[in-house]
This record gives structure tokens, sequence and C-alpha cells, in this order.
């Protein structure tokens, strides 16, 4: 198991500067939030060091069963342990020691208590027989839960996605992101002559009384969400890469009609995996190595099994979400899902009110993936249109603790943050250490926000920490407001957080640039070179532009090609 030091600070009250407090409204949490939300007293006093789970899936009635076996490493003394498993499944029993544990359910928490509280140090296993009918997926991946359908022949295809809801909803876990066993073995049996994809290296396959059990083995600590069922009449075909860290196995799963297309489209793996090991380090699981799986569902990042679901063509599905005219040029599905092996996978946020961590990143390797295609100009195109899509609705970041999620914006707003942060670092060579550092330092880890922006921080000289409050924990959009008397300049910041002093590039006429250091009180320059008309700001950084007295307008500037 491995668990982030400063994920106590949930636990103890971390709350969300007064600023970002204010502009939303408190939603009624209950306690099934705060029992999903937090470590508490019956999750921690257990790790967990390793899942052995064992599952039937009948696609004809929509029912699974079977059982998942717990080893945990006692770190304080308890009895109660919090195992989460979502209505309507039914846990039938929990055994220890060969004897049942006595279960209490509330909602979607049961609770089994040990007869004795074991010594701390030592090493159990809880093995939990359940059975039932998850909730079927209704908009996968977004509303998630088990998906069964018919491919196009009208053969039974199973999927799984459950991000966000959560992996208790078709498997009993200890259901939090903030913690994750050192490996895990996954069993999948399903009616012959199905094929299931899990995640990791395929051990064996048992066929026996017309089902097929399906062993993987994922050798690296995992996410619960990560955990995925993919079965369906799959044809298999693979490739080796030479990467940073040596040989890894790319291995592809479409359904056996795909096949050809899937030989096509899935050329692009292998230049995806060159640019982000490039940008971000060694691709995280060459144990595990890589792995497409054709699913129902548009797409997910499950690691080491990469769900993938955009029809064998370019864009998101189709389309160029950018409106850059660069979006076309690449499998959307492909590059963000797998950009997650490092940013989700590699680094999991402890907290789902960090997601951010797993989506700015993912949604910048996009860009990133651009630059590496063409060039930065290109990249920073397709990143500065996404901004239309901007919602600026509530804060990326939520409340901590109570299983909450912020706004769709930790997606586009989340990358055009990291585009801006890339400005003020200055040093694409510092830049690139900054996000190879991130998945150097915390490979393999469960971390907090706070810890990637303090991370980040620490190796700028930038003040980073208000320029993170100012994005993720409000809806404003920072707004450089000026006016201009002759060749004096007045500028200021307004519509931000206090001590929020970014450095910008400001044109201050034609093919005329020059950085200032706003702050929220008034300051004034003398240009040499003044059109009023020609105060803009350079547009890689997302911010607006405002003279005093009329309407704001984007950044526009093109201070780069000066």
């Amino acid at each position: 198991m491995r668990r982030s030091v400063l994920f106590l600070l949930v636990l103890t009250g971390l709350v969300l500067p007064a600023c970002a407090s204010a502009q939303r409204q408190q939603p009624p949490y209950t306690r099934a939030d705060t029992l999903r939300g937090s470590i508490g007293p019956a999750r921690a006093w257990w790790d967990v060091v390793f899942y052995d789970l064992n599952v039937r899936v009948d696609p004809a009635d929509s029912s699974v069963s079977g059982w998942n076996a717990i080893t945990y490493r006692v770190v304080s003394p308890g009895r109660e342990m919090q195992i989460d498993l979502q209505e309507p499944l039914v846990i039938d029993s929990v055994v220890q020691d060969g004897r049942p544990l006595a279960l209490r359910r509330e909602g979607d928490v049961y609770f089994a208590t040990l007869p004795a509280a074991p010594e701390a140090g030592t090493i159990q296993t809880a093995t939990v027989y359940y059975h039932g009918k998850p909730r079927i997926a209704k908009n996968p991946p977004w509303d998630g839960g088990l998906i069964v359908v018919q491919d196009s022949l009208g053969r039974p295809w199973v999927a799984t996605a459950n991000q966000g809801l959560g992996a208790s909803v078709w498997w009993p876990n200890k259901d939090t992101q903030a913690e994750e066993p050192d490996s895990q073995r996954i069993a999948i049996t399903v009616p012959h002559p199905m094929v299931n994809v899990s995640n990791g290296r395929l051990r064996s396959v048992v066929n026996e009384d017309g089902w097929a059990t399906f062993e993987w083995f994922v050798r690296n600590p995992i996410n619960n969400y990560n955990i995925a069922i993919n079965a369906g009449s799959y044809a298999h075909f693979g490739e080796i890469y030479q990467g940073e860290d040596g040989i890894l196995t790319l291995d592809y799963w479409p359904l056996d009609y795909n096949l050809e297309a899937a030989r096509r489209q899935f050329t692009q793996v292998k230049p995806t995996i060159a640019c982000f090991e490039h940008w971000f380090g060694p691709y995280p699981w060459y144990e595990d190595g890589f792995k497409l799986v054709e699913t129902p569902h548009l797409g997910m990042e499950h690691q080491s099994a990469v769900a993938y679901g955009n029809g064998y063509q370019n864009g998101y599905r189709g389309s160029d979400r950018s409106g850059s005219g660069h979006g076309l040029d690449f499998d959307f599905i492909i590059v963000h899902e797998a950009a997650h092996e490092w940013w989700g996978n590699n680094l999991t946020t402890a907290d789902l009110a960090d997601m951010w961590v797993h989506e700015a990143f993912g949604n910048y390797a996009e860009a990133l993936y651009v630059e590496c295609q063409k060039d930065a100009r290109a990249g920073a195109e397709y990143v500065r249109g996404l901004r239309d899509d901007i919602l600026n609705d509530r804060p990326i970041v939520p409340e901590y603790g109570v299983h909450a999620q912020g706004s769709g914006d930790m997606y586009n707003k989340g990358g055009n943050m990291l585009h801006t942060i890339r400005q003020l670092v200055g040093d694409d060579a510092r830049w690139r250490e900054i996000l190879r550092g991130l998945n150097r330092d915390f490979r393999h880890q469960v971390v907090t926000g706070e810890q990637v922006q303090r991370y980040m921080d620490e190796r700028t000289d930038a003040d980073l920490m208000p320029v993170f409050r100012q994005y993720l924990t409000t809806t404003m959009i920072p707004t450089f407001e000026y006016e201009l008397s002759g060749s004096t300049l007045r500028y200021r910041w307004t519509d931000v957080v206090p001590g929020f002093a970014m450095p910008i590039e400001v044109q201050t006429g034609p093919g005329a640039c020059t950085v200032l250091r706003p702050t929220e009180e008034w300051s004034s320059v003398e240009l040499r070179a003044t059109d009023a008309d020609a105060i803009d700001i350079d547009a890689d950084y997302y911010v607006q532009v405002r003279r005093s007295g009329s309407a704001t307008r984007p950044a526009g500037a093109d201070c780069a090609a000066r």
C-alpha cells in the first residue's frame, strides 16, 4: 500500500481559501459522503497490501458473484473494518482465520467486526464473498457501472467503467483513491468463447463447463478504479517498443471484425509513448506492459489496459475539440488516455477533489503531443483553442473528505493553467525537468494536489501558489486592467486572489512586447512607442484584458513572434 503523508491534512480539516469558499453554495453532504470520502476510524487502522479478486460475470442476467481476499497490514489497534460495496450488491460473508465476522450494513458500506484487535505490524487476510446485479451504466464512462451490451454481430460484450463512482460498484474493496495495494490478481470468469482482458499480464486461461477463467496479474501498485473487466469477442496483436527503460510490450485487443482498422489506427501508439516519455519520463509500467482494449464506451485510463472506444478515427469522435485545425491529426482517446498512465496512474490523487492533477495534465498532454508531431506554435494553438469550452461555472477544487468532484473545467481550464505556468517558467528545458521530476519523485505514489503545487513552485522562480489558488479555487479569470495617457501606461490585476502578482508579457505597440509585473495596486511605466489599440497580453497566458471603462476581451497578442 502507498499513501501520502499529506493526505492527513484531509482528516485534520484542510479547507479552501475564503475567496473560494465564498463562491460556492455548500451542498448538503451526508454521513455516506464522509464515509466514502475520508479515512475514518474503520479505515485508518489497516492498509491494503494485496487484492485477490475472483469474479464470475454472467451477461445473460447482468449478475456477478465471487470473492475478494483482502490482505492488509495492521498499522494500529482496531477491530471494525469498513468494506465498501454499493447497493444492490450484497456481501454474503467476510471470513478471517476460518471464522465468519459479524457484519452490519450502512448503505454502500459494510462494517465487519473482528473478535479481537490484531497486533500492529502483522499481515492479515479477510475474504469477502458477495453476489448480485451491479448498477448498470446509463451513459458510460461518465455515468459508470457495469456495461452489458451486444456487439454488431449480436454477441455479448461486457465492460466496466467506474471512475468517480468507485470500484465498489462491482467488487468489494477499500474504496478510496488514498490507498493502493502493492499488486493485484484479477481472475474473471465469463461464458466461453468470450475473452476477458484485464490489467497487467495474462497468467492463465482455464476452460471448464462452458466457462472460461482469465487470470491476470498486476505487479505494480494500482488504484481500485483502474481495475477493469473487458469481455467480448476479441482478436489480439502486438508489437515491441524500445523505450527509455528497455523493451515495452504493446498489446492490442480489438473486436475481431475491427482487426484491420485497429492495425491502421493503433500505429499512433508508438509516437504517443515516445512523446510522453520525452516530456514525462519513462512509461511507469514496463513490468505490466501497455494495452489498448476496445470497449463499448468512449475510453478510460485503466492502468496497463487502456479502454478505447473512439471508433478508429482521429479527433474526439471525429471532431476537433480545439477548433484549431490540429485536433483531427491524432486519435484523441489514444493520446489522452495514454497520458493518464503518467497523470492519474503513476501519480494518483488521494482525494477525488484533486482530480485536476489527472485531468489538467492529461489535457495539456494533448497539446504536447501536437507539439511533438508539429511544433510549439501548433501545440499552443491547440491548447488555446480549448478555451471556448471553459465554463467557469464553479471551482475546479471542491470540498475535501466528502468524495466531491469539482468543475469539468479541470480539463480545458486546467490545461490552460499549465500552459500559462510554462510561460512563467520561461525555459522549456526546465519545464520538461519539472514534468519529468514529478513522475520520477512521486513514482507509483498517491499524492495531494498541494504536493504537486509545492513541488512545481519550489522549482521555479515564480510565485506559483497564488496562481494555483486563482485557477483552481475560484471562477475568476485574471484581468489585466490598464489606462493609457500619452506614453504613460497604468496597469494592475483585477478579479484575482490576494497576493496574485503574476508577471505577464504585454504588447505595447506593433511588434513591441515587454514583461510587466502587475499587482492589485496601480503601477505605471513610460513607453517609448505606444498604440492604444495595440495594448494586449500574449495569448499564451489564460487571462483577460480591459481598458478602464471598456469591455473585457481575451488576451490575443503574439509576443512569441517578435
